[in-house]
């Protein structure tokens, strides 16, 4: 709801083909201009429909997620480049992460600094962490900023 209803302008979710688009109402209207089979993109493309039907965020929705997530890891300096070559976070790079985090949680990467680096599903929660050896998953990685680098953006066309 605060996506849509924002304080500068209204903002809706739009599908095209596969892909799903969160666009303002006046680019949206704009975009009515363009026969529907020659637009290839609108707006920010948050995510995709696989084959198989299930929803895949891509890392273009990070800032949304960011901005509303209720969990968060903080990674140490020392994980960050290891997080960003889309590996998972293991505790030895966990620096805190938000109390009673659930296992399976969607969580919000960041680093100490506070950027969002990516984000990616709780392995253990927040308590089972305390007790995990060292080179246990805490993490598991499912996109970060480095996607940009790595050119697999090519897959989001």
């Amino acid at each position: 709801e605060r996506l849509i209803n924002r304080s500068d302008e209204r903002h809706c979710f739009r599908l095209i083909k596969d892909r799903v688009y969160y666009v303002s109402e006046s680019l949206m209207k704009a975009s009515t201009s363009v026969r529907r089979d020659d637009l290839l993109h609108v707006g920010v493309c948050l995510g995709k429909f696989t084959k198989s039907g299930k929803f895949r965020l891509h890392i273009t929705a990070l800032e949304y997620l960011a901005q509303y997530a209720s969990y968060k890891v903080w990674v140490k300096p020392s994980a960050e480049m290891t997080f960003l070559y889309g590996n998972h976070v293991t505790k030895n790079g966990l620096a805190r992460m938000t109390e009673n985090t659930p296992q399976y949680a969607g969580v919000v990467v960041y680093n100490m600094n506070d950027i969002p680096l990516g984000f990616g599903v709780a392995a253990q929660s927040t308590e089972h962490c305390q007790s995990l050896e060292p080179t246990g998953n805490v993490v598991l990685h499912q996109a970060d900023i480095g996607e940009y680098l790595r050119g697999i953006e090519d897959d989001m066309l």
